[in-house]
């Protein structure tokens, strides 16, 4: 593998030294010693470690760089659970990866769980200094800790230590993840959800229960995470890549998905990494106090969640001080001699002496930098045109309801009967809605699609979902994004719940189309359910209102989204909440919710909705980017990171969309089979399964031919709807003539039969090519995300 110089780092803040740390030098290496660490032989018969390689890797000084206020007990304690950490993921490189022994991994994973006791129970004999370890650990630290703290902490290392297996997975058959699986899985094998977790031990502050699952708190684990796992790969490359066949390194990942040398791709590595920090410091500025305020939080719990932000900035600091040091990393350090000292860390408590010859660290420029570049989008007057499409791949056919007809008048009354189609009030900007408009939204096309088996009610009521849905991600940025109003749209989402009861109370008379919609479509679809249904269902669309609002927050700044929060959230604003509780109405209660919650489920649902939501960006970027002002965009999001033009970015967008869809045809013919053996579920349960992935089949290929045929996002219809005069075709340095009304045919620049199209046109295709009003439908823009455009409906 080739060398690299190591890229400038993003560090604002010094490093601090526990003043405790002999103390802790001395414990653990008795303790490993008392664990057997230092000389259980391995394979070879060698042990796995020796003194020598234990001091040299220098734990306690990682441990009083990332924790540098806690007490000489409380450090020797965190001082093992890295000693332990870093000891497992030796051992099961030396008896596991390098022979690619899967089975007996999966043994040893399955025995460490028995070590993870609940209180009053006894841990099994230990076997090895692996699970002697954990059960001497466990022992020590759980007594003391919230029932929430315990339950969170054994999450984060029971997905440390079975993930591995993943990780194995991929060196057996030589795969390599794309970016977005491989951040979603470093953050579970890494180990930083579990550091974080120790950083709550470490400060003492436990991050309240009823805070902890909320975006701004979980935004801050991830970056975290994030942070601490790309730094750790700059680190590691050699180590890992070259010298131990490792798949899971972020440099190599961008590499071969961006086909980059070794060096470009570990600039954009930092590039990421200073971006996942100053997300981080975003959040906690911004985003945290707001949290605080809204959620009532008392003094006690402010002054915990500050503690647990400060632990987690303290751990950044430490954790590249440590990285410079340790021996586990002298090839990277070596590779990078003579670049000069770390600037920046002259503060009073800074570590003398660490930092030479580590990269070059410009905190002042390189943060200001990116930050200049994030706030530097110009709403409005950005005439960019419509963005030609690229190839799509997709292998699954579209089918189309024979009830569309029914549904389209119905979806049109409805509309009209809910106010969605009246003139905005005065001072309200216009979001171009009207009966002539919505005809050619025709969202029951897309219903019927992505919902071919619905009853005509059943399509009726996700027709309207998708209609209420796509109003109201087009009604906040107008309303409230343009105007700066964000406690007026903070007001309006927390209205929106009061529609939603769970127990059958009256809701407050509706004062807007938004709440009369919801409050009409919540009769009709909860009015079934059983209460747990209902709350999960409710969740999912509060989810989806809420992240309207993160998008207003972000207008109003002028900011555009980190590439990792705006893919994650994605999903959200997109509706996919909703969408998956949709989809699920049908299996009651034969598919327990605890297998839609692993990770095989999980990562199929949201291979599904960002290939989904993707689409939409490369469909809709003339609508959001040049007609309303919108940063909300993937294109728009990645010309910004990459510093490239809106064609290049379109290509890496497609290509996450082919590798996204690679992933979960992946998950579907081997993971997911492969769970249901080892679960040994029935074959009720497995055909629930199958049906539940073959709807999420028929609504990409619904969604990607909506775009296709609707009138949404066609150039000609654009112009109409914001009342623009056309543009010249062609000039110099934009995009070549197309056709003379600006539009494409049908399927224009997609895949033909055998993709997602049929080999000829359905009946009801026809019907809307036909249908007064609408222009020749083509794969011009998916426009303001028709974010419940998933919704297979109940």
């Amino acid at each position: 593998m080739a060398a690299f110089t190591l890229p400038d780092f993003y560090l604002p803040h010094p490093a601090r030294r526990n003043p405790n740390e002999p103390s802790a030098r001395v414990h653990s290496e008795a303790w490993a010693a008392q664990m057997g660490m230092l000389e259980a032989p391995g394979p070879t018969g060698r042990p796995v470690w020796d003194l020598a390689a234990l001091r040299a890797h220098d734990y306690p000084l990682m441990c009083a760089l990332t924790h540098p206020d806690c007490d000489g007990p409380t450090l020797a304690l965190i001082t093992d659970w890295y000693v332990w950490v870093f000891y497992f993921d030796d051992h099961f490189l030396e008896w596991y990866k390098y022979s690619r022994d899967r089975s007996g991994a999966g043994a040893h994973l399955d025995r460490l769980d028995r070590f993870m006791t609940e209180p009053g129970e006894d841990p099994s004999p230990p076997a090895n200094p692996v699970e002697a370890g954990l059960a001497d650990l466990w022992a020590r630290t759980f007594p003391t800790r919230s029932g929430d703290w315990r339950r969170r902490f054994t999450t984060s290392i029971h997905n440390l230590m079975v993930e591995s297996l993943w990780e194995l997975d991929n060196i057996a058959r030589d795969r390599v993840a794309n970016p977005i699986e491989y951040l979603e899985m470093r953050r579970r094998v890494g180990g930083a959800p579990w550091s974080a977790n120790l950083v709550e031990l470490a400060t003492g502050a436990e991050v309240p229960a009823r805070l902890a699952r909320l975006r701004p708190m979980r935004v801050l684990r991830d970056t975290f995470a994030d942070g601490v796992h790309l730094r750790n790969d700059l680190f590691s490359y050699q180590r890992e890549v070259a010298e131990e066949g490792e798949k899971a390194n972020a440099v190599l990942v961008l590499e071969r998905f961006l086909q980059l040398p070794t060096q470009p791709a570990a600039d954009l590595v930092g590039e990421l990494l200073t971006s996942r920090l100053q997300q981080f410091e975003h959040t906690a500025l911004t985003e945290i106090p707001l949290m605080l305020v809204e959620h009532g939080a008392p003094p006690p719990e402010q002054l915990a969640v500050g503690r647990y932000a400060q632990g987690l900035q303290d751990w950044q600091a430490g954790g590249h001080e440590w990285h410079v040091k340790s021996s586990r990393y002298l090839a990277a350090r070596s590779r990078s001699a003579g670049l000069g000292s770390v600037t920046g860390l002259g503060a009073v408590g800074a570590v003398a002496g660490l930092g030479a010859a580590t990269g070059r660290i410009r905190p002042g420029a390189l943060g200001t930098r990116r930050r200049v570049a994030q706030h530097a989008h110009l709403p409005h007057g950005r005439e960019v045109g419509h963005l030609p499409l690229p190839a799509i791949w997709l292998p699954y056919r579209f089918r189309t309801s024979p009830h569309l007809d029914r549904a389209r008048r119905h979806n049109l009354a409805w509309a009209e009967a809910m106010g969605m189609l009246a003139p905005q009030p005065p001072g309200v900007p216009s979001i171009g809605w009207n009966p002539t408009t919505f005809a050619g939204f025709d969202f029951a096309h897309c219903a019927a699609m992505i919902h071919a088996d619905a009853t005509p009610d059943q399509l009726d009521l996700s027709s309207d979902w998708l209609a209420w849905g796509t109003y109201g991600d087009d009604l906040f940025p107008a309303q409230y994004g343009r105007t700066g109003d964000f406690l007026g749209g903070q007001l309006q989402n927390r209205r929106l719940s009061l529609f939603m009861p769970l127990d059958g109370t009256a809701a407050p008379a509706p004062a807007a189309p938004i709440e009369r919609g919801l409050a009409d479509l919540w009769r009709r679809t909860a009015a079934p359910m059983a209460r747990p249904a209902r709350a999960q269902f409710r969740a999912g669309v509060e989810g989806m209102t809420a992240a309207w609002l993160w998008e207003v927050a972000n207008q109003i700044q002028n900011r555009i989204p980190d590439p990792v929060d705006y893919i994650e959230m994605r999903r959200l604003t997109f509706g996919s909440g909703v969408t998956t509780r949709l989809a699920r109405l049908g299996y009651g209660a034969l598919v327990p919710e605890e297998l839609y919650r692993t990770r095989v489920m999980h990562q199929i649902d949201a291979t599904a909705q960002d290939f989904a939501g993707f689409a939409n960006d490369l469909f809709s970027y003339q609508k959001e980017i040049e007609y309303e002002g919108e940063v909300h965009n993937l294109v728009r999001v990645l010309e910004r990171f990459l510093g490239t033009d809106r064609m290049t970015a379109r290509d890496v967008v497609a290509k996450l969309m082919t590798e996204r869809l690679r992933q979960f045809e992946h998950l579907v013919t081997v993971d997911l089979p492969a769970m249901c053996e080892q679960r040994q579920l029935p074959d009720p349960v497995r055909q629930q399964l199958v049906g539940y992935v073959d709807r999420l089949k028929d609504w990409m290929s619904g969604i990607l031919q909506w775009h296709v045929a609707c009138d949404r996002y066609a150039p000609s219809a654009l112009r109409n709807r914001y009342r623009r005069p056309a543009r010249p075709a062609h000039r110099s340095g934009s995009l070549p003539a197309r056709g003379a009304a600006g539009d494409h045919p049908p399927g224009a620049g997609l895949p033909h039969a055998g993709r997602h199209r049929p080999d000829h046109p359905t009946a009801a295709d026809r019907a809307l090519q036909e249908r007064p009003g609408t222009a020749a439908a083509g794969p011009t823009r998916a426009g303001q995300r028709p974010r419940l455009a998933h919704r297979p409906g109940p």
